[in-house]
């Protein structure tokens, strides 16, 4: 399975795939927390699921890979169930609920170190049934990590993917920095980070065609993650 390392060896931390060739991962996290259920459930909020990036995607048969936390898996299976069903996108692991797994990371609630672990595992076992192109790639809330973190994942087999490229879109509120902030970073082999998390990042959809644009400017194409770390 792509992602899967030696189980009980540290977990690996990659950024990047090798700088060759032209493919990128256009990569896109999808947070759930026990705040933004809440703000569902009270109707301050209409989704976290960004339909309008899956459909461009899916109308101009782009890859691209999304990092599922458990909670949103639950709470839109039916999205979950049209993510897995497209062979070009990957499915890969965010956490059971968003929380952090270090101290100060961006005021996220911390996770014991004990817990780290059966945390990751759950997720992996909340994704699983939905099948489509499973992976063991994990990505940590706000990309905080330190030593204990990575040595409390070593029992489940995963590689860790951190990214290159940060769009910048939670909460932004305009769509052209996004845009620039990738294409000014972008390489072959990078790893482009985004989110589907519709009300906490409202501009990704319409900076979406201009990236995608961009990209077949400079040449680059959208790959899925796996693809991009094994070129070389």
């Amino acid at each position: 399975m792509p992602g899967a390392t030696r189980m009980g060896t540290r977990a690996p931390v990659v950024d990047h795939g090798p700088r060759t060739g032209a493919k990128v991962a256009l990569t896109f996290d999808a947070d759930m927390t026990d705040g933004m259920l809440a703000s569902l459930r009270a109707g301050r909020v209409k989704s976290y699921a960004n339909l309008r990036i899956l459909d461009l995607l899916e109308r101009d048969e782009v890859p691209a890979t999304f990092f599922l936390t458990g909670k949103w898996v639950q709470r839109y299976p039916d999205v979950t169930r049209r993510i897995a069903g497209n062979p070009r996108f990957e499915l890969a692991n965010h956490t059971y609920g968003h929380a952090a797994f270090t101290a100060d990371c961006y005021d996220l609630p911390r996770l014991p170190v004990d817990e780290l672990a059966g945390d990751v595992a759950k997720t992996f076992e909340v994704i699983a049934p939905y099948g489509g192109r499973q992976t063991r790639y994990f990505r940590f809330p706000g990309l905080c990590h330190d030593a204990a973190a990575l040595d409390a994942l070593a029992p489940l087999g995963v590689t860790v993917v951190d990214g290159d490229v940060v769009s910048g879109d939670p909460f932004a509120t305009a769509w052209k920095p996004l845009v620039r902030a990738v294409l000014d970073h972008v390489r072959p082999g990078s790893v482009v980070i985004m989110h589907v998390t519709e009300a906490n990042a409202a501009m990704t959809d319409e900076a979406l065609p201009h990236i995608l644009a961009g990209l077949r400017e400079r040449g680059l194409v959208p790959a899925p993650l796996s693809e991009v770390l094994a070129e070389g």
